[in-house]
């Protein structure tokens, strides 16, 4: 199988890149940008393209989501010409409100921002003209690296003893970046051997948690991970906000049709978080081995 991903710089196009390095039955070409040329698409022919998600779209600058909502719809376009699946991940957060129960799939957002809709009617585009397409509704994505690697940022952020923010009253379900490549490729897979079921699917990690207990938690596991190794670091401290005062703002995806459909199992996020930041005490062991080697 082969997939054309976009926007090489974004967490999940590295995290699918790692995937595939470990798998012999997908080969990846990855774009810098979010225009592939439909020259390329003809030459390629890919059996999908992957668009990772604006990962905070409330919060982005109106031009940079009508810039990705153009450039989506653009890819769109050219993949119905050259009948070539399109794959677009967005965020959980076009669902501005929340519900009080988990969110379906069936339930199409109906945000208030401005932007936000911008965004909804690329989807509404996506699925009145090109029915070979996933939609696929992500979690907050976290990783240790690339652009939108929310872990990442909050670690350097701890590490330099600045102040985190975090609201504790928006409940969701973070999502690791490497669990949600392994999950495409998966479905993709099954979609190449003749699955055909497309549509919109939602992924996200499992225990719902508020932004600021998840942030805790990193600190905390963080904080364990250097005192076991003998670190004393004066780690940033985690603010919490509160903005939602009748009651909690509930931004939970229910992930059971891709259960269903392809499978596909939820990851506990704190497994995830668990896993990374392992791995980020090991690069951080090798980095200090090799600074002693450059000294010496």
């Amino acid at each position: 199988m082969k997939l054309l991903i976009l926007e090489a710089g974004h967490c999940l196009s590295l995290a699918l890149a790692r995937e595939a390095n470990r798998r012999s039955d997908t080969e990846l070409t990855i774009e810098p940008g979010l225009a592939p040329a439909r020259a390329l698409l003809e030459e390629l022919r890919p059996d999908a393209l992957v668009i990772p998600p604006l990962s905070r779209p409330i919060t982005a600058e109106p031009a940079t989501v009508t810039a990705h909502a153009e450039a989506v719809e653009a890819c769109m376009e050219a993949c119905r010409e050259a009948d070539i699946p399109l794959v677009w991940c967005v965020s959980d957060q076009l669902y501005e409100d929340g519900l009080e129960v988990p969110i379906d799939e069936h339930v199409i957002p109906e945000p208030r921002d401005d932007s936000l809709r911008r965004l909804i009617r690329t989807g509404d585009r996506i699925r009145a003209e090109y029915p070979r397409h996933l939609i696929v509704r992500l979690g907050p994505l976290f990783a240790l690296e690339g652009s939108q690697a929310w872990l990442s940022e909050l670690l350097d952020t701890l590490m330099d003893g600045g102040e985190v923010r975090a609201e504790s009253d928006v409940i969701f379900c973070p999502t690791s970046a490497d669990a949600v490549a392994m999950a495409l490729i998966g479905m993709l897979q099954q979609q190449y051997c003749g699955a055909e079921a497309w549509g919109s699917y939602h992924l996200a990690g499992t225990e719902p948690v508020s932004a600021y207990t998840f942030v805790s938690m990193v600190r905390t596991q963080l904080a364990t991970r250097l005192e076991g190794r003998g670190e004393r670091v004066a780690l940033g401290s985690v603010k919490a906000l509160n903005h939602h005062h009748d009651q909690p703002l509930r931004r939970v995806l229910n992930c059971r049709r891709v259960l269903d459909v392809f499978g596909v199992h939820q990851k506990p996020w704190r497994l995830e978080v668990g896993r990374m930041l392992d791995t980020w005490c090991l690069a951080r062991d090798d980095g200090e081995a090799a600074e002693e080697s450059i000294s010496r």
